[in-house]
């Protein structure tokens, strides 16, 4: 039989005991450290960033163009038909619905609603040989019903606009990490050396800054470029007529000095990413103006976008829409596109048809014939179109005829790369509140876009002060989402 020692020696024995299942812990997760390490990728040339790198399995998809729809439009006014919600406008949230939802994280989807439901103002009718309900305020994208993915359970972990935006462009609610087109250039680079291999055109940029869209930790070559789909795509770009003959001689000796400057500091990733940015912007010269030059475009396709559209606006995102397929046309791996005009977005606490019916005439013809031209060049099938916003809104009223933000259950679609179209996957409550059939989380959906590209989420790592980062998270803790990609 074990006898303890006495109480001076106890203590002595329960703390060797206790360091010794510690040495073990340790252990074991040094074990695990080693393991992904080994599965880290070799780190790029950092002073050829955006060279193309192998994918880790068959990609569906060779590059992405991601609509971001700012401040939460409504999916009960868009993609997401609820037919018992339209019959119990005015009426009170169900007893058993309104249950359901308490006993969840979501609880605070009813502060600042009303305990009124308010029906869709909106007409809906199905649409494709797939019977995708759709409302009237996408009469263009409609007609593409039977090329879109819906997925209708997503959720989020904040119900506030930049966490959420956040967690939506980095995998994390608080700012500071790296965005998913800087993780995908990381892991994949660029298909054309004279153009970046992440691209951003927006007027107003996404409520949270800078943070959604920055590298974050990842090395500094892979934040992106800001191009303007209007004049010059990039400001400055072409040297003064009385400098462009000893441009290149110049360049070499500015490359030879920074290179001397970095030898004495090779831990300083902003150093590698200035010499390899003089270089692109050299590069780009040509390669730039000429993505710009969307006069060349046949008369048919700038008036399918909407460059001849009477509203401004339509026009402003019609020439981002077109800017992101030759972008992507010329090897560009990750377009976003925001759509976001002024401070308000889609963020319709109020007048919810004042807000959401001009936004839908600005953004529904050019993203449909975004998608038209695509495939008529053969470059749907390699390109993964995605729209989607933070969140989306509740089916109770709040102030005079508008939606509260909710994060509990909205929807977003895909089209093009790999995705199975004409599909539903997923479904929210009979009000359109919560996600009760497949719920999904943003993890989830990053984890998607990178089987589509052939990227494993799970292998792609990055070490941060001796921790491995990864976009997912924490392993094992994302999945790709069901029946969406082609086998």
């Amino acid at each position: 039989m074990f006898a303890l020692p006495n109480s001076g020696t106890r203590r002595r024995f329960l703390n060797r005991l206790g360091a010794g299942f510690g040495a073990v812990a340790w252990s074991a997760l040094n074990q695990q450290a080693r393991a992904a390490t080994k599965s880290l990728r070799p780190p790029p040339n950092s002073l050829q960033p955006y060279a193309a790198s192998p994918p880790d399995s068959r990609p569906k998809a060779r590059s992405v163009i991601f609509l971001f729809m700012v401040g939460g439009p409504s999916q009960i006014d868009t993609f997401d038909y609820k037919p018992v919600l339209q019959k119990l406008d005015g009426k009170p949230v169900p007893e058993s619905i309104r249950k359901a939802v308490e006993s969840t994280r979501f609880a605070n989807v009813f502060h600042g609603c009303k305990d009124t439901l308010m029906a869709s103002p909106f007409r809906w009718s199905r649409h494709g040989e797939s019977g995708l309900w759709v409302s009237e305020l996408m009469p263009h994208i409609a007609a593409h019903a039977d090329r879109l993915a819906l997925v209708h359970s997503m959720q989020a972990e904040s119900n506030n606009h930049a966490p959420a935006s956040y967690q939506l462009h980095t995998g994390d609610v608080r700012p500071g990490k790296a965005s998913l087109g800087s993780w995908i250039t990381y892991g994949l680079g660029s298909a054309n050396s004279n153009l970046p291999g992440y691209v951003m055109l927006f007027e107003a940029g996404p409520l949270g800054g800078a943070a959604n869209y920055s590298n974050g930790f990842l090395p500094a070559s892979y934040q992106p470029t800001r191009l303007r789909d209007s004049g010059t795509p990039v400001l400055d770009l072409l040297p003064p007529s009385d400098w462009s003959a000893g441009q290149r001689e110049s360049l070499d000796l500015i490359r030879e000095l920074n290179l001397r400057h970095r030898s004495e500091r090779p831990d300083v990733s902003e150093l590698d990413a200035r010499i390899a940015n003089y270089e692109l912007s050299y590069r780009m010269q040509s390669a730039a103006l000429e993505v710009g030059a969307m006069d060349q475009e046949p008369a048919f396709t700038r008036k399918s976008y909407g460059l001849e559209h009477a509203d401004a606006r339509t026009r402003a995102f019609a020439r981002k829409c077109l800017m992101a397929r030759r972008l992507v046309e010329r090897g560009v791996r990750f377009v976003q596109v925001y759509d976001m005009p002024d401070k308000d977005g889609w963020d319709a606490h109020a007048k919810l048809t004042e807000n959401h019916l001009p936004r839908a005439r600005w953004t529904d013809q050019p993203v449909a014939a975004l998608i038209d031209d695509l495939e008529q060049r053969g470059l749907l099938e390699e390109t993964l179109v995605i729209w989607a916003s933070e969140f989306g809104r509740t089916p109770m009223m709040q102030g005079d005829q508008g939606r509260q933000h909710n994060a509990a259950g909205f929807t977003l679609w895909m089209a093009g790369g790999g995705v199975k179209a004409g599909t539903r996957i997923g479904a929210t409550d009979e009000l359109g509140l919560l996600a009760i059939d497949t719920p999904l989380q943003i993890k989830d959906l990053h984890a998607t876009i990178f089987a589509a590209l052939g990227l494993s989420h799970e292998e792609l790592l990055y070490e941060v002060n001796g921790r491995l980062e990864r976009l997912t998270g924490i392993a094992g803790g994302a999945h790709i989402i069901p029946g969406l990609l082609k086998t």
